[in-house]
Formats: structure tokens, C-alpha cells, sequence
């Protein structure tokens, strides 16, 4: 039986590429969840992750960084950010202290003002950034329609039990809304895939990492091991050769290195087999994101 007391509620993580939102649900977790690179637009999908505790259940709704679109994978993305906003029962923006506010940043609070919501400021990166700056940067998020504004640096082992605590006590009083065992209610198959496509953001420069996607086409889990096949899909042949590198040198790297990952979750031997395959424009075609998984 549930206690009447027990509180349970999604919270989405918003803010524009590359400020953190992926780190944060991953250090809130204490799981990696979510895939980080150093390049911007890494998360494509909403990323469900699941905390459970005696009394409380946070659903962590990580979501693709805020931007204009300009074809139609990001035109999902924007849909993925925006159905996770509508769903919230609080939301945490999070931006970087060392350059905010940019445009990008303007225009999420101002999308943010419309929605009823509580909401909290996270101001990453403070140790970048000069003292009086960040002063400055509080005040403005102060002035701003937000619940509570926190200055943090994520890379400095932030105090969890105090954010999650502060989370806490906006959040509904509600049963849980998944089995407390539960991570996320993403296959394995899902974050396999996303492992792959993390290696390629680690490895690749240029268009390659943001002309590719991933498709797991089989997971085998048999009791020692895991067999998977993935499609990593490009947009042009001429891609292809770049992404095999000289005598296959850098697919080889990328497999085994994609296979350490998914060995860390699921402590099973890994044998990953890669297919490269082409289809042109694929970002701009709604039936290709629909095929890729982007639904």
C-alpha cells in the first residue's frame, strides 16, 4: 500500500545545447543514462530516467538542447522538447553561467513564462566564470519567473541530496507512476544504439556525427553475452570512407569502443557487428526520422 504521502512527478531538464542537461540527469541518477560528448546537439530523443526512493519517485524528462530548426530532425527534437514541457510538474532550465544570457537563452525563458508549472534556474559552470558575473547572471534569472535560482558547477561534484531534496518538494503527491526497480522505460536496445552514436560524436569531426544515426536492428541477450547488429546510417558514400578510415583502422575503433560501453551496463560480454548503410537527406525526410526511430 501507498503511503498517502508519497510523492511522484516528471521534471524536465531544458536549456540550449551543450549546458549541461544530459550531465545533470546523469549526476541526479547516479546512473548514466543519457550520452555526453563535448559537441552540441548530442541528445536527439527524450531521455526518461526514473528515481525511486521510499517516498518519492522523480520521471527526469533530458530533453534535445533548444534551437531554431532548420530541417526536420531538429523540427522533432523541438517537438520532443516541447511535449516533455507540457507534461512537467516542474522544470529545471539549465544554462551556462560563461556565456548567458544568449539569444537561445531569451527565448527559452520567454516560452517558459507561459507555462504554469513551478520552475527552477540552474546556473552551470559557475567556476568559469568571474564572481561578479555570476552575481550579475543571478540577478537577472532572480528577476526572471523562476521558483529559485542555483549557481552550480557540475564538474565539481554538486551537492545531489540537496538538489534532489529541492525537487522534492515541488513535486505532487502521487503513487508512483513506474515499478520502482525500473531505470527508464527505454529498451536496452535503445540505449545500445545510443551508446554507438555517442562513439561516433567522440570520434568523428565535422558533418559525420550529425549526418549519422543508429539503428539497433537485433539484440541477442543470451545468459554470458550480448550479440547486436546496428546500422549506422550516413547521408552521402563519400561519408562511408571516413567513417571506416584507412583499412578499416577507424570502424575498428569505433566497435570496440562502443562494446567496453555496453559491456559497463550490462556487465555481459559484447559483440557488436556495424553495418554501413546510405540514405541521402535523411535529416530532412519525416519518413526516414519515422524509420530511424524518431516517432
Amino acid at each position: 500500500m501507498i503511503d498517502s504521502k508519497f510523492k511522484s512527478g516528471f521534471v524536465t531538464i531544458a536549456g540550449k545545447p551543450n549546458v549541461g542537461k544530459s550531465t545533470l540527469m546523469n549526476c541526479l541518477m547516479g546512473e548514466k543514462l543519457s550520452i555526453i560528448t563535448p559537441k552540441p546537439q548530442t541528445t536527439r530523443h527524450q531521455i526518461k530516467g526514473i528515481l525511486s526512493s521510499d517516498d518519492c519517485q522523480i520521471i527526469f524528462l533530458d530533453t534535445p538542447g533548444f534551437l531554431e530548426p532548420r530541417y526536420e530532425l531538429q523540427k522533432k527534437m523541438l517537438e520532443y522538447i516541447m511535449l516533455s514541457l507540457k507534461d512537467a510538474d516542474l522544470i529545471i532550465f539549465i544554462t551556462d553561467a560563461d556565456n548567458f544570457p544568449t539569444d537561445y537563452d531569451q527565448k527559452i525563458i520567454q516560452l517558459l513564462n507561459k507555462i504554469k508549472a513551478p520552475k527552477i534556474a540552474i546556473l552551470n559552470k559557475v567556476d568559469l566564470t568571474d564572481p561578479d558575473s555570476c552575481k550579475d547572471h543571478i540577478a537577472v534569472l532572480e528577476n526572471k519567473d523562476f521558483d529559485q535560482v542555483l549557481p552550480l558547477s557540475l564538474t565539481n561534484e554538486p551537492d545531489v541530496a540537496h538538489i534532489l531534496k529541492m525537487i522534492k518538494n515541488y513535486l505532487p503527491y502521487n503513487p508512483p507512476y513506474y515499478d520502482p526497480n525500473e531505470l527508464s522505460d527505454l529498451p536496452m536496445r535503445f540505449f545500445a544504439q545510443e551508446v554507438i552514436r555517442e562513439q561516433i560524436f567522440l570520434k568523428y569531426r565535422d558533418e559525420i556525427p550529425y549526418s549519422s544515426t543508429v539503428v539497433v536492428e537485433n539484440y541477442k541477450d543470451f545468459p554470458n553475452k550480448i550479440v547486436i547488429s546496428a546500422n549506422i546510417w550516413l547521408e552521402k558514400r563519400s561519408q562511408k570512407i571516413i567513417l571506416i578510415g584507412k583499412k578499416g583502422e577507424k570502424i575498428k575503433a569505433l566497435r570496440q569502443a562502443a562494446e567496453k560501453e555496453i559491456y559497463k551496463i550490462t556487465a555481459k560480454r559484447i559483440k557488436l557487428e556495424l553495418w554501413i548503410k546510405i540514405k541521402q537527406h535523411w535529416r530532412k525526410k519525416k519518413n526516414a526520422l519515422k524509420e530511424f526511430g524518431y516517432s
